[in-house]
């Protein structure tokens, strides 16, 4: 037994005074004086014994009277454990993931959690609540419960780790306190296995479990094929659990059904369905399924724009047949000229520019190129086998090249291709390391440490990058090189000239760092907003000469087509997705974890919790007893004779 008021217990002392007055007698008798004795009161004859006895009997009820009413003022108690009387401080993390749409027993794991937590937690309790992106501070379930009725899912997900990192940082730093974490998550098997329990803090896990582990997921989509009027989408679906056999679904641009097909599935597997759009030049798609396991990976939204051209002007003094094969109308927009007849006004608004073995390049255009490469436009270098090496050196240094030193004649081989540059991404579908080598009669050498694209065999550079600029290091013309007979021709000038402009491709998805190129010329204080029916918002953007690069991180928050608007001109679809991380329903086995409390329901833990932590006060005990003593001694005195 504890008490809240040890000091008062030394009052106990003062149970002294009663025992000395009854242990001495202090009174003093009167004498009185009278005439006739038949005025006497009859005397009620008692032993010597009775007496004492009657006396001792009053003297213990006051005591007891007394030390009960003394223990009552010291409010005595009894604890569960040892930590009950310690100040608590407490942090739940509660896991608003999309993987706890899973329904359990009672609806949804999320609300359900967030409707025990209300009914379980004290009132005036405080602690901390984190999220996976927010937190309220040491509040009370009084003072937030609008705030805490309010939490949804977040497409963001966080690791059980990472929660207790951030819990530690919500702990104060006293040591005498008692700190519980408690999290209220399904566990996923794709979160960070849990390291290790802190010593200093007591961590508590309540594991939510579905009843059913069954789910359908529209996981993505992609071009499969494109045609003058045609364009074949190729759609990838997967099942979790127990979940087979053909399912519908559906194609829609907006809310206008397209198309409809099945898909077969089997268990725990992946499948893939087939949509074909005609005339499809500007599309605001989504592709839906139905099932009863989680809601948020039932859709899948894309856009499909009319291809804007990316502008291309060759300066060529040669013959350059090569480039208008390969920079064909409408997707890209091919100027050529020479450097006799060069229009330096159409270079500013150029998204790539190629140098295609000029002799002598013009004084100004390092200036210009300069600018298009710092409005992330791109160039491409094809030196000149009779090239003046002072001009190019006199470029290249403005560019941040490294110099040519002399042009060597001897016949090399292309052998090596780096097949994870960007430039190459999805060429090739496996490693080639045995294919028919270009070669070249003669080159120029350099001490270079640019990126190297594609070299020969003795390791040096025949194509390198730096930065937007992109230089090879030998002449292309049929007397040099047959490079541009080699399939390798295609794909290298192709993608180098496609990446200048960074289309916006079928979806993006939410809380990654995403960055596309919107081909337009906006004056100095005009600014693009990205639209949907949900809202809108200004996304980080930079302004260039012939495009605005737009950047986008935290927002949007919600899955759903948007445009990008320049005042009331639509420019550009976009489509926005949550990752699909969440759509498998596998769980970690945290049953083996030492020193940690696991529970599987909200309400049961903190229940118990509040047991454990419970105080028993015995303070009205003592003074019922007090009351009783009392009584005792009325009846002492009234009723023993």
């Amino acid at each position: 037994m504890q008490f809240k008021y040890p000091e008062l217990l030394y009052a106990l002392f003062l149970l002294v005074i009663p025992i000395i007055v009854h242990l001495f007698q202090l009174r003093k008798f009167q004498k009185e004086e009278f005439t006739n004795v038949k005025f006497l009161q009859r005397v009620i004859l008692q032993t010597r014994k009775s007496s004492q006895l009657k006396k001792w009997l009053t003297l213990l009820s006051r005591l007891l009277l007394m030390a009960c009413l003394i223990i009552a003022f010291a409010q005595p108690f009894f604890t569960a454990n040892d930590n009950a009387t310690k100040p608590q401080e407490t942090v739940i993390y509660l896991d608003n993931s999309f993987s706890m749409q899973a329904k359990g027993q009672k609806g949804e794991l999320l609300k359900r959690a967030i409707q025990e937590l209300l009914e379980t937690l004290p009132e005036d309790e405080v602690f901390t609540l984190l999220t996976n992106t927010d937190r309220l501070k040491n509040t009370t379930l009084r003072e937030s419960r609008n705030e805490i009725q309010e939490i949804t899912y977040d497409a963001q997900s966080i690791s059980v780790n990472t929660a207790l990192i951030r819990a530690k940082n919500e702990f104060s730093k006293t040591k005498d306190v008692v700190k519980n974490f408690v999290a209220i998550s399904d566990f996923q098997i794709n979160d960070d296995p849990f390291q290790q329990t802190p010593e200093e803090i007591s961590v508590n896990f309540v594991q939510l479990s579905p009843v059913n582990k069954d789910n359908l997921s529209v996981d993505s989509v992609y071009v499969k094929d494109r045609g003058i009027n045609s364009i074949t989408l190729a759609t990838k679906i997967s099942s979790t659990g127990s979940l087979s056999g053909t399912l519908p679904v559906a194609l829609y641009d907006g809310n206008t059904l397209l198309a409809k097909t099945s898909v077969q599935l089997k268990e725990n597997s992946t499948s893939e369905t087939i949509f074909n759009i005609q005339n499809p030049e500007s599309i605001n798609g989504n592709i839906r399924v139905e099932d009863t396991g989680l809601q948020y990976d039932n859709i899948l939204y894309f856009s499909i724009n009319k291809p804007d051209p990316i502008k291309v002007i060759a300066i060529s003094d040669v013959d350059d047949s090569y480039l208008k094969k390969l920079y064909k109308s409408p997707e890209f927009e091919l100027i050529t000229s020479t450097t006799a007849q060069l229009d330096y006004n159409q270079l500013n608004n150029a998204n790539c520019i190629i140098l295609n073995e000029v002799l002598q390049l013009p004084n100004g255009l390092a200036t210009i190129l300069n600018k298009v490469t710092a409005a992330n436009g791109t160039v491409i270098i094809v030196p000149a086998q009779e090239a003046n090496i002072n001009s190019y050196n006199s470029l290249f240094n403005q560019l941040g090249l490294s110099p040519f030193s002399e042009l060597k004649t001897q016949e090399k081989q292309i052998t090596s291709i780096v097949f994870a540059h960007p430039i190459y991404e999805g060429v090739f579908d496996k490693r080639i390391d045995n294919f028919q080598y270009p070669k070249l009669q003669s080159y120029f050498t350099t001490t270079t440490t640019a990126n190297k694209v594609l070299g020969y065999q003795d390791n040096s550079s025949f194509l390198e990058q730096t930065g937007n600029v992109y230089r090879f290091t030998a002449a292309l013309n049929s007397q040099n090189s047959n490079f541009k007979n080699a399939p390798l021709i295609v794909p290298t000038f192709y993608n180098i000239a496609k990446q200048s402009l960074k289309g916006g491709t079928l979806y993006y998805t939410i809380n990654n760092a995403n960055s596309l190129d919107v081909n337009v010329a906006l004056p100095q204080d005009d600014i693009l907003k990205i639209e949907s029916e949900n809202g809108s918002f200004i996304p980080l953007q930079q302004n260039f000469n012939s495009k605005v690069q737009i950047t986008t991180n935290e927002l949007p928050e919600l899955a759903n087509n948007y445009v990008v608007k320049n005042e009331n001109q639509e420019l550009l679809k976009l489509s926005y997705n949550y990752n699909r991380d969440e759509s498998e329903l596998t769980y970690q086995n945290i049953s083996q974890l030492e020193n940690i409390t696991i529970n599987n329901q909200v309400s049961s833990f903190f229940k118990q919790m509040q047991q454990d932590n419970s105080i028993t006060d015995l303070w009205k005990w003592f003074v019922i007893f007090a009351l009783l003593f009392l009584c005792i001694e009325i009846l002492l005195l009234k009723f023993l004779k």
